[in-house]
């Protein structure tokens, strides 16, 4: 089997020739740090907004590398060139979402254009641009059908919430629902239109990353998740399965008050699965059964950082034993691999899960 057919089977809930590896997503530090176990040449580590042309070429083929020795079976794309940068420090999408660096240079939404219904009486929302699937073709171009296609596509709360505001948008959830409606309609339109978008390019695995939970609940209650949030993502998920894409639902935190209505709304996969959360692999799967794929749990918040290689090579092959029998299962840490990971432990969970991750019979 090659990497599409392996991710696709697993999403299935069916054993293919071994568990599959995946990439959630991945920071330019672990980038450079494994990728100078492969190539020469690679800047010192930086963010990427401070790199010049070639250094930003060099690190996406090396990302690319790093899928290819390491035998990743499925790649992630997302938006380029939908935003404009405003000065060294602040940048705005095409949303008209103000962002501001942090101090490890990531952009944090801090302007937010849609306070009220007032404010939506001149809004126009931006239209998907085939031109900002750039990364996904470009994986499409690499790797010629042998890995799956991923997408992140940001979900309804997510958008909702960079628009308007995190604290705004809950207490408009009490003081005008009319309001929070209007704007997870906008989003969900939006995401139809660019899914067509992402089928034709030739995407085989959307992700909806729409972040609903921190460390012990949701965000929002169950009751207004099932209000304001889920029905516009999950026609987004029914339109996703008419054009035959397998689809992953992304949320970090706790999710066992929701999780019922996740599974009912037909997501395919469950990421990013954070062990901390309360979300052990064992007692997903358990509960879940055949019903979702899981994709995540080896920890990126302790593990991945500061444990040893022979320490993530045992929590990998412990994922496999809990989580890997009859299918089902998808390989990746349990978040991104942000620039506190160590390298070095990054590789020995692509190498445990080739080791490990063997199906007998194939």
């Amino acid at each position: 089997m090659n990497g599409r057919e392996r991710i696709i089977t697993a999403l299935e809930i069916r054993e293919a020739d071994r568990v599959p590896l995946y990439i959630h997503g991945i920071n330019e530090e672990p980038i450079i740090g494994i990728g100078r176990h492969l190539t020469d040449g690679l800047p010192e580590p930086k963010k990427f907004h401070e790199m010049t042309d070639s250094e930003k070429m060099k690190l996406l083929d090396t990302l690319f590398l790093i899928h290819e020795a390491f035998e990743v079976d499925g790649m992630t794309s997302f938006e380029i060139g939908h935003e404009e940068i405003l000065d060294d420090k602040t940048l705005r999408d095409d949303w008209g979402v103000i962002y501001t660096r942090n101090p490890h240079g990531l952009p944090v939404a801090t302007g937010h254009p849609l306070q009220s219904a007032a404010d939506l009486t001149a809004y126009a929302p931006p239209e998907p641009k085939a031109a900002h699937l750039l990364l996904l073709n470009l994986a499409k171009e690499r790797f010629q059908s042998t890995k799956a296609l991923f997408w992140m596509m940001r979900g309804s709360f997510v958008l909702s919430w960079r628009l308007a505001g995190m604290t705004n948008l809950m207490m408009k959830m009490v003081d005008d629902p009319g309001f929070v409606h209007r704007l997870a309609e906008m989003t969900a339109n939006f995401n139809l239109q660019q899914l067509e978008l992402l089928a034709a390019a030739g995407v085989d695995v959307l992700v909806i990353e729409d972040d609903i939970a921190h460390g012990s609940a949701t965000m929002i209650s169950p009751a207004h998740f099932a209000e304001y949030v889920n029905p516009y993502n999950r026609r987004v998920v029914k339109r996703a399965h008419e054009l035959g894409l397998k689809v992953v639902r992304h949320s970090d935190g706790n999710l066992w008050k929701i999780l019922d209505l996740l599974i009912e709304t037909g997501y395919d996969g469950l990421n990013p699965l954070e062990p901390e959360a309360d979300m052990g692999l064992k007692k997903v799967k358990d509960y879940c059964g055949d019903r979702l794929c899981l994709l995540g749990n080896i920890d990126c918040k302790e593990l991945l950082c500061d444990g040893t290689p022979e320490a993530v090579a045992q929590a990998v092959r412990q994922a496999i034993e809990d989580a890997g029998k009859g299918g089902g299962l998808i390989i990746c840490s349990s978040n991104s691999l942000h620039p506190g990971v160590n390298p070095e432990n990054c590789i020995a969970m692509f190498e445990a899960t080739r080791k490990y991750g063997v199906y007998t019979g194939h």
